[in-house]
């Protein structure tokens, strides 16, 4: 080239893949895969040691799930320290651990954290839209019998929860689930298996609910780990969470403005917390629907108006659900809404919006995106449905990686706990985390922020009643808005609570 002269522009479409930068390789092989619709039922795959016992949209997707879960572990410092320092004890030796969860790099993390703690795992969905194929493909391509895709159909679904559970010559000891279909699964076609298992670590309030209706009928047949009442699940998965994530969900699937919007948040909690604070911090006018006083009053506090959802109904541009009820939404009130009218849930079950409801002849239904559903009236006017009535966050977008090291290092200590406490420690059912393994948790994480703990004087200390070292709140106070449902957890001596500070660990 002549000095002065601009450079020569090659014709448009002449780079090859060849000419990118290492740090660029062409995307082909990673989005090729997933628009295959062969069902991953009826694939034969097996990863690089030739086992098959695992089902995944492709397991060729590996490499670039085995970058995400990397990428996972860096903002997961407190699993990571977990993982580190109980690794030559091995603390779950010998547990078989079958998980029903969102399979996503961050349930990775964990997985691989249980594995180097010397557990054994059989890992499936929880929601049908929310498994990453590339993360389950890299799980796979690690060993680990994952049966999980994207895009599951109801049947897929019971079929993955059973091909982890009904194995020949394996056999689980612990249970860890999100949402209680795993242990009804169980409970429905395998009771026998509760005669070996230690226990159940469950982490929604759909789930926890659950447990508690087996409890209150005398049926729950092991000791039970409610993970979504400890504080750790609560004000940080559930609040802060929460708290980024509706946005990002709602921004992905609809690309909508949010200033200016009226907006019907069903539920209070730390999940409708969450969700308002966000919205109203855009600019949006929300409402609230509530049924607890206390939350209602809380509500109000903050500066939102507290209605019923047929007051507002007519009038309201977005109505999210995240109460973990059923029919919060009827099918009434759908044909009330206003044309364009978006509605998504963010409870972690699909029975808040009367959706079956909407599948008449008399409706159409047109897929105008992935997760974004328009259903149309026959006079023209149409709502909004993402991810027909599931988990908006998990289907439609990702969470904050940070948030869910302190769920799933809450979990980890749940297992423990409960794969190594002595016969007799705990009954037949449901108990809180002692709140030395809540306090553990979060001092894990408070590195990350280069945060720094004020110490108490052995004078102040005395004074308050307290150990130097924690715990510092009685094990009923819960750091959240409105008490859990009856859980016996007031057995502190525990052995992973002993993990904390206070411990060998110190």
């Amino acid at each position: 080239m002549q000095q002065g002269l601009a450079p020569e522009i090659p014709p448009l479409g002449a780079s090859s893949a060849s000419d990118l930068p290492p740090c660029l390789p062409p995307a082909a092989s990673y989005t090729d895969s997933s628009d295959d619709e062969t069902s991953p039922r009826d694939k034969q795959q097996k990863n690089s040691k030739g086992s098959s016992d695992f089902c995944v949209k492709n397991i060729k997707q590996a490499e670039f799930g085995r970058r995400e879960i990397e990428i996972a572990e860096q903002e997961m410092p407190a699993l990571m320290a977990l993982r580190k320092r109980a690794q030559g004890e091995k603390p779950l030796a010998g547990a078989k651990i079958v998980g029903c969860t969102h399979i996503t790099a961050q349930t990775a993390v964990l997985m691989e954290t249980l594995g180097a703690l010397g557990a054994q795992c059989r890992w499936a969905a929880c929601n049908i839209y929310s498994t990453l194929n590339e993360v389950a493909a890299a799980l796979a391509e690690s060993g680990f019998p994952v049966f999980a895709w994207k895009g599951e159909s109801e049947d897929d679904f019971w079929w993955c929860i059973d091909r982890c559970v009904n194995v020949e010559g394996w056999q689980p000891n612990m249970i860890l689930d999100d949402g209680g279909d795993l242990t009804h699964w169980i409970y429905k076609k395998y009771p026998n298996m509760f005669k070996k298992i230690k226990g159940i670590v469950e982490e929604s309030v759909t789930g926890v609910h659950r447990l508690y209706q087996l409890s209150k009928a005398g049926k729950l047949c092991v000791p039970a780990m409610n993970v979504n009442d400890s504080v750790t699940k609560q004000k940080f998965d559930n609040l802060y969470c929460c708290r980024e994530s509706i946005l990002d969900g709602l921004k992905r699937t609809t690309d909508m403005m949010f200033g200016g919007k009226q907006v019907v948040v069903c539920g209070y909690g730390e999940v409708g917390k969450g969700c308002c604070a966000a919205l109203k911090a855009m600019g949006s006018i929300v409402y609230v629907t509530e049924i607890d006083p206390i939350c209602a009053l809380q509500a109000c506090m903050d500066g939102f108006r507290l209605v019923k959802l047929n007051e507002v109904i007519r009038q309201v541009d977005i109505v999210i659900t995240c109460t973990g009820n059923k029919n919060v939404v009827t099918r009434e009130h759908l044909d009330r809404m206003k044309n364009s009218c978006i509605v998504c849930n963010m409870g972690h079950s699909n029975t808040e919006i009367d959706v079956a409801s909407l599948r008449t002849p008399e409706l159409t239904w047109e897929r105008v995106r992935s997760q974004v559903d328009h259903v149309i009236w026959p006079d023209g006017k149409r709502i909004v449905l993402l991810a027909e009535g599931r988990l908006l966050n998990l289907s439609c977008s990702t969470v904050p990686t940070f948030v869910l090291s302190i769920t799933a290092t809450t979990q980890a200590l749940a297992l423990i706990e409960l794969y190594n406490a002595p016969e007799g420690r705990y009954k037949q059912d449901v108990y809180l985390l002692p709140k030395k393994m809540d306090e553990y948790v979060a001092s894990l994480h408070l590195p990350t922020f280069d945060a720094h703990l004020t110490e108490l004087t052995d004078e102040q200390a005395k004074y308050l009643g307290l150990n130097k070292n924690g715990p510092f709140k009685p094990n009923y106070y819960r750091c959240r808005s409105r008490r859990p449902q009856r859980a016996r957890g007031d057995r502190v001596g525990t052995a992973a609570s002993e993990l904390g500070g206070g411990g060998q660990w110190d």
